[in-house]
């Protein structure tokens, strides 16, 4: 097992820094801050930032195929037009509030479809979903008995679907086909004292790599379940990770500050582990 420096891409103070996306048809990094209602981008080339504000709380981001944004938000899902990055443009595909909850990660499946996640405020158990969303606005309910729904990522092949219910402590594995799941069972499971895993990313070789809130770190299991890399943080809350840049060799890791009450300096800002390893393409949302 091998330890990975680290340097910092965006400095920043991030109440809930999350869901790292590389966008490849702009070149740039997607991320939010959930409890701060605000969208992220940075160019890595150039330095480039931008920042738009959410009218409620948004759990996740991701590039669609068309242009523009798909945004999971607290009421449903919503779609930003490629001009309305910056300003209006803005159209529900699925609204759905529910008292008490929010949405939180999400990801899109090889088939271009949206996986996403929502939570209750409390964390009650039970209280969240994972559901499946079509371009066209369908929604599927996949899993419905999830207490925090979390880091959700595909095999290079398809075939494997691997899942996250952060007080589980479990990074969960399943079959996956046409857009059903199967055959759950654990893959690997973070050890008492050493975090709760929250946002995943998977690369090209299928190994898994996890980001532990409350554990200052990201691991990498093989696909086999095995720990074999760890990159250790000086901030606690690690939120999530993504590859991107030129060749999706850079790994970048989001982090938060929410509930801290001194909170290092580099809480919430945005790291990179410049040639972490090989990133796997991923699809746009099809909608």
């Amino acid at each position: 097992m091998t330890t990975t420096p680290y340097e910092v891409a965006v400095r920043a103070e991030a109440e809930l820094g999350e869901g790292p996306t590389w966008d490849a048809a702009a070149g740039r990094l997607l991320w939010i801050d959930i409890l701060g209602c605000r969208v992220h981008t940075y160019d890595p080339a150039t330095g480039r930032r931008t920042v738009r504000r959410t009218e409620q709380h948004v759990g996740a981001v991701k590039p669609r195929a068309d242009g523009g944004l798909v945004l999971n938000l607290r009421d449903g899902v919503g779609l930003l037009d490629p001009d309305g990055d910056s300003h209006g443009g803005f159209r529900w595909l699925h609204h759905e509030p529910v008292p008490g909850r929010r949405a939180n990660d999400a990801a899109v499946a090889p088939d271009g479809s949206l996986w996403a996640g929502t939570m209750r405020y409390d964390e009650a158990p039970g209280g969240g979903t994972l559901s499946r969303i079509t371009g066209d606005g369908a929604v599927e309910v996949v899993l419905d008995d999830v207490a925090v729904s979390n880091g959700t990522g595909w095999s290079p092949d398809g075939r494997l679907m691997y899942y996250i219910d952060s007080p589980t402590r479990r990074v969960d594995v399943f079959d996956y086909a046409d857009g059903r799941l199967s055959g759950r069972r654990t893959l690997a499971e973070v050890e008492d004292g050493a975090g709760f895993p929250d946002g995943l990313a998977v690369d090209a070789d299928g190994c898994v790599w996890v980001a532990l809130w409350q554990g200052a770190a990201v691991r990498r299991y093989t696909p086999e379940g095995r720990l074999d890399r760890v990159i250790e943080l000086p901030v606690s809350l690690v939120t999530a990770c993504a590859f991107g840049g030129a060749g999706l060799s850079d790994l970048y890791i989001t982090t938060a500050r929410t509930g801290l009450k001194e909170p290092p300096a580099l809480a919430g800002s945005v790291f990179v582990v410049p040639g972490a390893g090989k990133g796997a393409a991923q699809p746009a949302f099809q909608g």
